[in-house]
């Protein structure tokens, strides 16, 4: 608080800034990466070998249409991100969290890509942890 009772205001950080950008960027990145194998899924379930005994056993269909929506989803926060909407950071976060724990239930399936997506999925949530909401800056008040 300044002397006058109004509350501080801190001059934005180019680091928060950057978390911000790379954050979206990761959100889309990933995002894509998993509708892509949501896809792959749906259009060709016998492409993913089924691991018996498996406790998270679902349908590869099943599993398709859950990594097409949480993809598609993660793609769209990561774009309202970008275009300075404070509430996708929450929801970034809570999307990040999910997509790591359906792509570790789905590690049996296909480990590689899995890995990749949990990885990124963490960097994300880091990067979105990490900034100052008030330092994004909404791509559509950028002078061309």
């Amino acid at each position: 608080m300044t002397s006058t009772g109004a509350p501080e205001t801190r001059e934005g950080s180019a680091w928060a800034t950057g978390f911000a950008a790379f954050a979206s960027a990761m959100m889309i990145l990933f995002g894509t990466i998993q509708a892509l194998e949501g896809l792959a899924a749906l259009f060709n379930d016998e492409f993913f070998v089924r691991s018996p005994n498996y406790t998270f056993e679902l349908d590869i269909s099943a599993w398709g249409w859950i990594h097409l929506i949480v993809g598609l989803l993660i793609v769209w926060a990561g774009i309202s991100l970008l275009r300075g909407a404070m509430w996708a950071r929450a929801v970034g976060i809570a999307l990040a969290a999910l997509s790591a724990i359906a792509n570790f239930m789905w590690l049996p399936y296909y480990p590689l890509w899995a890995a990749v997506v949990i990885g990124l999925a963490v960097v994300t949530i880091w990067a979105l942890t990490r900034y100052q909401p008030s330092t994004l800056r909404s791509w559509d008040s950028i002078p061309e």
